[in-house]
Parts: structure tokens; sequence; C-alpha cells
């Protein structure tokens, strides 16, 4: 499904669709800390209904399944859909699974304990979705909005890797990021309370593989290149691998969390 928005890329068109291969096998690199720091927190455990918004192919909930929270993932991509319940049914595990927009959501009121939305907060229509997900929320519900991106100006390779995505797609809006807590809309405050949020560094262990698995599954490459140019970039960042990386590698990321508590009714 090919999405075009205003905020994002200048509007350059781009579909998850056209990545959800490379996205399944690349795209799980999470390290344990991540979810550690969810689980401390006593969310997305046993005893929970959660909800993942656009969870992709399912990285969170099947990450987390071992916790015993009751887990359904819903994205607006069938074709990461399709690859979330490929890796769910291989591990078996019974992760509800369902293709749809956040903002289109119609799950009964009070539904869940927790929603979650790891890298994909900032695509929502967020005047029509925060309402909704308070009215899904059960009472003293939680909203968990999670993030982590590599630090360019400090990762010598990340940075190197970056500048030929934006050789490419020069108005890729994901370049140059620094740490700073998760950007939260005014509009959400109607409706939740800011109750804890941390920034943390992390290293993320790759293999020239999966580093260059991992940047062509980016919205600024897979997503949104053609045949043509996917290709020379393909090309070209072997070649970027081959001149600076060693076989074996970790690259400086940092990771955010907001936890958002219901405001009582």
């Amino acid at each position: 499904m090919e999405i075009k928005d205003s905020r994002i890329d200048s509007g350059k068109a781009f579909d998850w669709g056209k990545t959800s291969r490379e996205y399944a096998r690349y795209r799980d690199i999470y390290p344990e800390e991540f979810y550690k720091k969810i689980v401390d927190r006593s969310l997305c455990i046993n005893g929970q209904r959660v909800l993942d918004l656009g969870t992709g192919t399912g990285v969170l909930p099947r990450n987390m399944y071992k916790y015993g929270a009751e887990w359904t993932g819903t994205d607006i991509s069938p074709e990461q859909i399709e690859q979330a319940k490929i890796l769910a049914s291989a591990s078996n595990m019974k992760i509800d699974f369902q293709v749809v927009p956040t903002e289109q959501l119609e799950f009964p009121a009070r539904s869940f304990d927790v929603i979650t939305a790891c890298q994909c907060f900032w695509y929502f229509d967020h005047e029509k979705v925060m309402p909704k997900l308070a009215e899904l929320m059960k009472t003293d519900g939680k909203l968990l909005i999670l993030y982590m991106a590599w630090l360019p100006y400090e990762d010598r390779l990340a940075g190197a890797s970056e500048e030929l995505v934006l050789k490419y797609s020069p108005t890729w809006s994901g370049a140059g990021e620094t740490r700073h807590p998760i950007w939260v809309p005014d509009i959400a405050y109607e409706y939740f309370e800011m109750e804890d949020h941390e920034e943390y560094d992390l290293m993320v262990p790759f293999t020239k593989e999966s580093w260059h698995g991992r940047m062509r599954a980016c919205r600024g490459v897979g997503a949104s290149l053609s045949e043509t140019e996917l290709a020379r970039w393909d090309k070209e960042h072997r070649e970027l691998l081959d001149m600076i990386a060693s076989e074996e590698f970790e690259v400086k990321h940092y990771a955010a969390l907001a936890v958002l508590r219901k405001r009582e009714e």
C-alpha cells in the first residue's frame, strides 16, 4: 500500500510492502535491554491485554510474548501483517494480527490495558487517533511509545550509510537523529498524562549482511526507491561496507520511551 504524507519525506511516496521480506529478516534488532525497560515498568506482562499499533512484522509482540500478555497487532500494510503471521506461527505464538489503519480501529471500548506504538507514532493522524486510543483503554490504561535510532554524528558507519541513503532519497526525513525525548503532540494531553520517560544509549550488534539488510529495509531505500535506484544503492552500500566495516561490529544507537497514563474519566 503506497503512502504519501506531507509530514514525511516531503510527501515522497513509500510502501512498506515493497520491503516486508527484508523487514522481517533484518529489523528484529532490539537488544534485550530494550524489552527489559518495558517489563521493569510492569507493562506488557501476564494478565494484560496489549494492542501494538503499527506492528509491522510483529517484532514487539513476538519478542515480548514470553512475558505472558495477550497481544493484538495492527498495521496498515497487508504484506507486513503476512510476515508477522508467518513468524508468529513458526514459533507457535497466538497473536491476533490484523490489517487496519490506526485511524480506523474498531475494537470495543475499554478493551486494552496497554497500547504500544514502536517506531510508528509520528505516522498517525493524532487528532483522530488520541481520543480513539483513550476510548479503547481500560481505566488507568497506559500508552507506551517506543523508539530506537542510530546516532550518525557519533558512529562513523551509521553516518556514512545515512549519507548514501540521502544521495538516493534527498528528502528522506529519517536522517540526522540526536538524543531527545519522544515527541508527544499537544492533543495527547487532553486524554493522557505523562507518567514516565527515559532516553538511553545502546550498542547494537551487526554483521555486514545484517546492517546492509537493515539499511535496505528503511523507508528511504527499499520502501521508496525504484528497482534501478535500489540496485545502484545496493552496490554502493556493499562497497562502502567492504571499505570501512569489519565482518562483525556494533553500531551506536539511542533508545527512548514515553509512558502516558489515561486521564481519569
